[in-house]
């Protein structure tokens, strides 16, 4: 498996999409951090304690944050590393000839995720390094010990969303000959979770409890409660309400139920805890993460029981 990987990981690192990925993702990175740095004097005020993590958190007029950019190129970068890590190996023989070789079937697909997965964690964790240490420069406020907690949670979190979407991608991979159709059943769930499913749980859940300006706090939680539910089908929306609750302590909770009541207003002056941010956001990651686990499972039995034949 190891020879695998480093294979995988050389031709992952020398190769055009991994630089056209990166410079996408830096780019973006770039773009949000001038942002955060243009509009973070009205969003800190002298009580802020976490003034640091405000450089991935801050937008501006109409201009969405970092925060944004990276939920929305995560994926993509998770499907370009595994829409074709089988399928390609079928369709041009050298999946054969490599099993023809003395090495375990296994670890052919655990060494080509394993090495996508340590590219998503070089881009992932680079990006955050170079818009930190440019916040860091600029805005001239170090972060504290908790911040930094923060920022590993943040980027753990992010490599097991971006986990998930590699492993759909190799999930595909292995059940579709072609790699475009690999490709656009990805690309096609990503768009029904991140764009379509929000609008479709909340049609749903005006259709069952109506609401309107006259309506009274009970029927606009019970609306929100199931708008909510529907929502935390996507992995998309798990990892928005996971990444809010890290990186914006203020907040105080995940529950839109509690939004619209205001139980969490009187919180915005005070902070939760590190531990209690965790614990609020632990039923997110491990979904996330049995998400994944499915998918790569799924894919390892049937690339398991697969009959490879020579072309």
């Amino acid at each position: 498996m190891y020879a695998v990987f480093m294979k995988e990981l050389s031709d992952h690192l020398s190769s055009r999409r991994f630089i056209i990925l990166f410079m996408l993702v830096f780019l973006s990175a770039m773009f949000a951090i001038y942002i955060a740095i243009q509009t973070i004097r009205s969003v800190v005020g002298p009580t802020t304690e976490t003034i640091f993590i405000k450089l991935f958190t801050t937008s501006g007029d109409n201009l969405p944050s970092f925060l944004f950019f990276l939920s929305l190129f995560i994926p993509i970068v998770g499907i370009a590393l595994g829409f074709d890590a089988i399928n390609n190996e079928r369709s041009s023989g050298n999946l054969s000839r490599l099993m023809s070789q003395p090495i375990y079937r296994d670890s052919v697909i655990n060494g080509k995720f394993l090495a996508g997965l340590a590219v998503l964690a070089i881009m992932v964790v680079g990006v955050v390094l170079i818009v930190g240490g440019l916040g860091l420069r600029i805005v001239g406020v170090p972060p504290n010990g908790e911040e930094i907690v923060r920022l590993m949670a943040f980027v753990f979190v992010s490599l097991i969303y971006g986990a998930f979407w590699m492993a759909l991608a190799v999930l595909f991979s292995v059940f579709f000959k072609r790699t475009a159709t690999s490709m656009l059943a990805s690309l096609a769930v990503w768009i029904f979770f991140f764009f379509f499913l929000a609008v479709i749980a909340g049609g749903v859940a005006d259709a069952i409890i109506p609401v309107d300006a006259n309506s009274s706090v009970e029927a606009l939680a019970n609306n929100a409660t199931l708008e909510t539910s529907l929502s935390r089908i996507s992995p998309c929306t798990l990892y928005a309400e996971a990444t809010m609750a890290l990186l914006t302590p203020e907040v105080g909770t995940t529950n839109t139920t509690m939004m619209v009541l205001g139980a969490y207003s009187g919180r915005m002056g005070n902070p939760l805890p590190l531990e209690s941010s965790l614990l609020l956001v632990w039923p997110q990651i491990v979904t996330i993460i049995a998400l994944c686990a499915i998918c790569f499972g799924v894919s390892y039995i049937r690339f398991m029981r697969e009959e490879i034949r020579s072309i």
